[in-house]
Formats: structure tokens, sequence, C-alpha cells
């Protein structure tokens, strides 16, 4: 069941996972790909994963008698998600730089891990 803290946290957590993604995602996504795609992308990606990841996943993975599982479970449903989203919406328009994209979207979705990971532990 979802608790009333998380609903709370949901849109907080959504944005402050857009600042900080979206910027490596601005900074590091081919050039060939336009400002404005890259602006979208940078809400788009994590509006497809971010309520799975807080929502969905902590009832089916039980993060309470898991979390080294549920941690696990998310992040690689994020990048691989947001890695096939980020192909399957851009490659018929843009040349995509794939290897670099592929990896500056798991560059972002590692990061916004890591400061999740120090903001919960303080």
């Amino acid at each position: 069941m979802i608790n009333l803290d998380t609903l709370i946290f949901l849109p907080l957590g959504y944005l402050c996972t857009i600042l900080l993604e979206g910027s490596i995602l601005l900074a590091g996504l081919s050039k060939k790909i336009p400002l404005s795609h890259r602006i979208f992308l940078s809400f788009w990606l994590t509006a497809c994963t971010y309520p799975i990841v807080i929502l969905v996943l902590p009832i089916l993975l039980d993060i309470s008698a898991n979390r080294g599982l549920y941690i696990f479970m998310a992040e690689s449903f994020a990048i691989l998600a947001e890695c096939f989203l980020l192909v399957w919406v851009s490659k018929p328009k843009y040349e995509l730089n794939l290897y670099r994209d592929l990896t500056v979207v798991a560059v972002a979705n590692l990061t916004s891990f890591i400061a999740g990971e120090i903001w919960w532990w303080q």
C-alpha cells in the first residue's frame, strides 16, 4: 500500500530528479539532438520511470524486507527503460551518438541514485 509520505514526496522527488538528471542530459547528450528535444527528454524520461520506481516497485519487491534487491531492480529498470525510450523517440528524428547518449542516460540515473542515497542516509 502506498503511504501518505510517499505521495507527498513524489512531486518533490520528481522535481529534484529532473533538475539533476536533466542537467546531465542537457550537457551530455549528443549536440545533434536539438536543445528543445533534450529539454523534453529531461522531463519525459523521468516521468515515464519515476512513478514505477517510487510507487510500484517498492510494493512488488517489499522494500522493507530487501532494500538491496529493490535498489538493484529500480535502477536497472530506470536505466534500461530510459535508454529504450530515448532510442524509440529520438532515433527516427535525430542522428544519435548511440554509445555516448545511452551512457549519458545511465550516468544521469546513477547520479540521481547516489544523490538520493546521500539524502536518504542523512
